[in-house]
């Protein structure tokens, strides 16, 4: 019976999710790519701010890191310290100078594009090379928030895993194949919504029932309640921040905000909002390790908040608590598929493949023939058993996207000296190191994302040094940019 209510709760909410991308099919069939991939920047601050941070507080913010927690103790709680930061820094000091530049910037509509443009490049290199690390770190990306829904189908409901897998799969595909960007940013509202008021509820209620044995938690985990156990955990954390600055399916948000005096309420909106979610998720870690004491299949499996809301709710009211998981994995897996896509489509198909002849028409199915593809793979690598945990899925594309691609947006936006030159240096660079980094020296304890960055920036900074300056063009658009941002 607790099961049959909460399957009935999560078949109505896929169903009102599927509701909105028909909507949006419907509404905008005869619209363009910018109206697909952008939403024709029509983005008001509620919906832009709850997208942007639903598109990144996937499931491993309700699964993995309170499980982290939950296993390892306050030590993990420095990545929830750095990605606050990191997010409220990248709404201050980035948003409202990549919306004046993409728009300067022939009304750029991806990442790629806009750093294309920025430097008025002939060549499609830079493009090429950024479309093929987004096709590459989404897919791992999207197999995350895969693999979260079948673990939660299985759990619940004992749907064979990999079988749910393709049935969340299905659902991810069809409303973002149907609906574009518009479709991705309400239900990543409403999603968003869904996700704060599952974190507010769950650790409110486990703290009224709990009656913690602290001294069977330190014997069982003797740093449990220290946050300060090693330097690499706390530089780690930090580093997870620096990710906001390249990640481009929330980045993108900021570049589809109706004008810049709505990116300041939307700012407020963001900020609060993932504030309040990472404070909650560390906090569903604490009280499920007090609530239900330690157990492996919780840790291996990243059950602490599942299990959590079904100790405490019935069953209704736990289907509409648990559909938050679906939430978080779709609303992240679906901003990925459609950045991929826009990425292949604009910035590989349309200018290399079709020489720029391709019509609006043409580019809508060719992006959603690419959403389908990338689902695919990530459904064959999110149902591989040696695939990782969500958690070290998500790190691992985070890491690259962070690395290849943070540095040089930030350089482009604030240094009118960057060129062509040196922000291709950095994107490469950025991504080689992140990755040889967890190849080999994962052990130091150190997130990959740090020297990746770093690399990134200082290799960007040297390379442009050591090559021509841009030309006059390049620096009249530069100023044009600030300017249009103080304008407006």
């Amino acid at each position: 019976m607790n099961n049959l209510s909460e399957v009935v709760v999560f078949i109505v909410y896929l169903a009102f999710m599927l509701g909105i991308g028909l909507f949006f099919f419907f509404k905008n069939k005869n619209a363009g790519e910018k109206e697909y991939f952008l939403g024709g920047r029509k983005m008001g601050p509620w919906v832009s701010a709850l997208s942007a941070g639903a598109s990144d507080m996937s499931a491993w913010v309700l699964m993995g890191l309170p499980t982290a927690i939950y296993a390892m103790g306050l030590g993990q709680i420095w990545i929830s310290v750095g990605l606050a930061i990191g997010y409220a820094l990248s709404w201050v000091y980035e948003a409202p100078r990549l919306r004046a530049f993409s728009i300067t910037a022939s009304d750029s509509i991806t990442v790629p594009q806009y750093l294309t443009r920025r430097f008025q490049a002939k060549s499609y290199a830079l493009q090429l090379v950024c479309a093929v690390i987004f096709l590459i770190a989404y897919t791992v990306y999207a197999a995350s928030s895969i693999k979260a829904a079948g673990t939660l189908f299985h759990t619940v409901i004992g749907m064979e895993e990999t079988t749910a897998m393709y049935l969340a799969a299905g659902i991810i595909i069809a409303y973002t194949f149907l609906g574009g960007f518009s479709a991705v940013c309400w239900t990543d509202f409403f999603q968003g919504m869904l996700m704060l008021g599952a974190l507010l509820l769950a650790p409110l209620f486990a703290a009224s029932m709990i009656q913690p044995d602290r001294a069977q938690i330190i014997a069982e985990t003797p740093n449990f309640f220290n946050p300060l156990t090693s330097w690499q955990e706390i530089v780690s954390g930090f580093g997870w921040g620096l990710g906001y600055f390249g990640m481009p399916h929330i980045i993108i948000r900021f570049m589809s905000v109706e004008s810049q005096k709505s990116l300041k309420k939307s700012a407020v909106i963001g900020i609060s909002w993932t504030t309040l979610i990472l404070l909650f998720a560390a906090l569903v870690g604490i009280f499920g390790r007090e609530l239900l004491g330690f157990d492996e299949k919780i840790n291996s499996q990243s059950l602490v908040f599942i299990t959590m809301v079904r100790k405490i709710f019935p069953s209704t009211i736990s289907g509409i608590l648990l559909s938050a998981i679906l939430a978080a994995s779709m609303s992240t897996a679906d901003s990925q598929l459609l950045s991929a896509a826009s990425a292949f489509s604009s910035d590989v198909y349309k200018p290399v493949v079709r020489g720029n002849k391709a019509s609006d028409r043409e580019m809508l199915w060719t992006g959603r023939m690419v959403v389908l593809i990338i689902a695919v793979i990530a459904l064959v690598i999110a149902s591989n058993p040696a695939a990782g945990t969500i958690m070290s899925l998500v790190s691992n594309a985070w890491g690259v996207f962070g690395a290849a691609f943070g540095p040089v947006i930030m350089l482009s936006l604030y240094w009118k000296r960057l060129n062509f030159e040196g922000a291709m240096a950095g994107i490469v660079t950025g991504a080689l190191v992140d990755i040889l980094w967890l190849a080999f020296l994962s052990g130091t304890g150190v997130y990959e994302i740090i020297p990746g960055f770093l690399s990134g920036l200082l290799v960007a900074v040297a390379v442009t040094l050591c090559t021509e300056k841009p030309g006059a063009e390049v620096e009249n658009l530069f100023d044009k940019a600030v300017q249009f941002m103080k304008e407006n």
